[in-house]
């Protein structure tokens, strides 16, 4: 028998400076049976670092067709496209065709750094593509702050980031391995 999502009840409170963006979501998550709670909290702070009205996630990992976030006009073209981990050479090529700017977030440490090596010079050729790394450390400390039950605080400023819930405060620094040219 197949295993069922578990859903998570996140209160995203987003105070980015670097944009002016100051909103709160309240958002449910699917965690899909395969995703480790380092990954549900990479997309939901790849979610907050990006966050605007018609953001919104996909059916993320169950499905190959659609990255983990996205956000359409209302004419439903795909403005933004949100990737986690380390997608294939073909997923980025197709992303950066659909949609107006891609955002490839990376974490994993090592792994990370040996896909990058191997991805990078096949990737200058796509101008609204971004890759943005968040450390082993980073990403670790961010799992073990995933509950059920979350009011989750980000705070953006001068592209260093500080998540909290509860007591818990993690300091992320995002290292943007590829800057979009448009």
């Amino acid at each position: 028998m197949a295993q069922k999502a578990t859903i998570y009840k996140v209160e995203l409170s987003v105070a980015d400076m670097d944009r002016h963006y100051y909103e709160t979501h309240n958002l449910t998550v699917a965690k899909h049976p395969s995703e480790t709670d380092e990954r549900l909290m990479v997309r939901i702070l790849a979610f907050a670092l990006n966050a605007h009205e018609k953001l919104e996630f996909t059916r993320g990992i169950s499905t190959d067709d659609e990255p983990d976030i996205w956000q359409k006009s209302l004419s439903g073209e795909l403005e933004l496209c949100v990737a986690l981990g380390l997608p294939s050479e073909k997923i980025v090529r197709q992303s950066c065709g659909k949609a107006n700017e891609v955002i490839v977030y990376c974490y994993g440490g090592s792994t990370a750094e040996l896909w990058w090596e191997k991805m990078k010079n096949s990737t200058t050729r796509f101008d609204n593509l971004q890759v943005t790394n968040f450390s082993k450390k980073d990403s670790s400390e961010l799992g073990k702050m995933a509950s059920r039950l979350m009011k989750l605080q980000v705070n953006i400023q001068d592209s260093d980031v500080m998540v909290s819930v509860d007591d818990s405060i993690v300091y992320v620094t995002p290292v943007k391995w590829k800057k979009a040219d448009h």
